[in-house]
């Protein structure tokens, strides 16, 4: 790889995306800005939940709920959908409080006409739960999220007295059709990556998933660019080497983890 320049500090990079298709967007552009070659395929696939019950019974009796908790924009943008499905008033989510977990999430809550009441300084459900904890005692809490998620945030909130309802809005499972691409990809050495994003736990394991049997000889050539603690995590369970943990958790920090790392790699 030729030695990275101020303007182009990703040039000759090769870097392999795992967002779902419609979201990889914003990663993908902001890697090629800066001289990244990107190479696009999904470890993940958003779907409609088995059934829209719980979450349409929710926003029915949203008016008996204290808090409403959204831990992704992909759950804001199910919620919306059965907001307009349902014809629920404006008025009656603006009377609730909003906790968003990260910028994302906030931006997308906000575009819908809605105020943000907390954003934790760290985007995990952990920091969600440190600055609720005081709050939601003998409350009503609306948590929605996809189908598979930590417990972290509904265990915590009861045990400090809040009544939380659970709703999975959406489901992340694994796209089929990338499974002959990324075999292809690892097998070839002169095209594999340099580095493959994961911005969430459920990449690492669906790309473990769609991988298989398969295992490149040796991640030696490879970093892992983590987006966070939790995603870190869950590549060191799958055994697969933590390169690159953004300290900011969220797309533009794992950008800027990426240059750094390839500016370190370089001046080592």
């Amino acid at each position: 790889m030729p030695k990275p320049n101020e303007k182009r500090p990703l040039a000759g990079t090769r870097i392999l995306v795992g967002r779902a298709r419609h979201q990889a967007g914003g990663l993908s552009d902001g890697l090629r800005t800066l001289g990244a070659s990107v190479i696009e395929i999904p470890f993940i696939e958003i779907q409609k939940p088995q059934s829209y019950v719980p979450l349409d019974e929710i926003l029915t009796n949203i008016r008996n709920y204290d808090w409403l908790i959204l831990t992704s924009v992909n759950g804001v943008e199910a919620l919306w959908k059965r907001v307009r499905k349902l014809r629920v008033s404006l008025r009656s989510l603006k009377r609730l409080q909003i906790a968003a977990i990260g910028p994302a999430t906030k931006q997308a809550i906000v575009k819908h006409g809605l105020k943000v009441k907390m954003m934790p300084e760290e985007y995990v459900a952990e920091s969600v739960v440190q600055k609720l904890r005081d709050q939601v005692s003998g409350k009503r809490v609306a948590l929605v999220r996809a189908k598979v998620a930590r417990d972290v945030i509904p265990d915590e909130l009861r045990a400090a007295g809040a009544l939380v309802d659970v709703v999975e809005a959406y489901e992340t499972v694994v796209p089929e059709k990338s499974r002959v691409r990324l075999r292809a990809l690892m097998k070839n050495v002169s095209r594999r990556p340099h580095v493959i994003t994961f911005t969430s736990s459920s990449t690492v394991k669906n790309f473990a998933d769609l991988l298989g049997k398969q295992k490149p000889s040796s991640f030696k050539n490879i970093q892992c660019a983590s987006i966070g603690p939790v995603t870190s995590a869950t590549l060191r369970e799958l055994q697969l080497p933590v390169s690159i943990e953004a300290r900011e958790y969220t797309m533009g920090g794992l950008i800027r983890a990426i240059v750094i790392a390839r500016y370190a790699e370089h001046s080592a």
